[in-house]
């Protein structure tokens, strides 16, 4: 079923064409929930919520970018809501005249899997920043917006996540060397 019959369907409340395009995008949006909502029953809630909305608001879908990033921040927003309603959020202070340049280094050194792997271990406001920035595209000024911070907490936020980040990666790589040159020093 081609994307334009599958919504067109989905708008008439056919029950089929719900439970394909459920099935069809449900995993891409349960692994956006994830990066927001670390615990997976809390995750299914949001999802949950945001294909409530997707079927509710499908009227104000019009064609005119991609539906599935459409869905995708209809989800995100879903866990913006679910962390602002548990107040999960938590920003340090803001960073004066921190060097912005410096900190976007890392991103280019970071593999895709380390970080989605190293994401749960980062403090709710760090976590939401970097996902909002980086794995969404969203503008630190769309961010400040949506979190109700300055552009400047929002940037922070980010450096301090990559910095973080970075920290973790180093860490688990000097736990790797160790626990290789232990192996090896027993293999003697």
């Amino acid at each position: 079923m081609q994307e334009r019959e599958l919504i067109e369907s989905c708008r008439k409340k056919d029950r089929r064409a719900q439970q394909y395009l459920y099935e069809r995008y449900g995993p891409m949006l349960f692994a956006v929930c994830k990066r927001y909502v670390m615990r997976k029953e809390d995750a299914e809630d949001v999802l949950v919520e945001a294909f409530f909305k997707i079927f509710t608001h499908l009227e104000q879908y019009k064609a005119e970018g991609s539906f599935e990033g459409w869905m995708r921040r209809i989800t995100a927003n879903e866990a913006l809501m679910f962390l602002r309603r548990r107040n999960l959020f938590q920003f340090d202070i803001e960073i004066g005249d921190m060097d912005f340049a410096e900190a976007n280094s890392i991103h280019s050194d970071l593999a895709a899997s380390d970080i989605l792997n190293l994401l749960g271990k980062l403090p709710t406001g760090y976590r939401t920043v970097f996902n909002l920035y980086v794995m969404e595209g969203f503008k630190h000024r769309e961010i400040a917006d949506m979190l109700g911070i300055s552009i400047n907490t929002s940037k922070s936020q980010l450096i301090l996540a990559r910095r973080k980040l970075q920290a973790m990666l180093g860490m688990e790589y000097q736990e790797e060397m160790i626990s290789t040159d232990q192996t090896d020093w027993e293999a003697l």
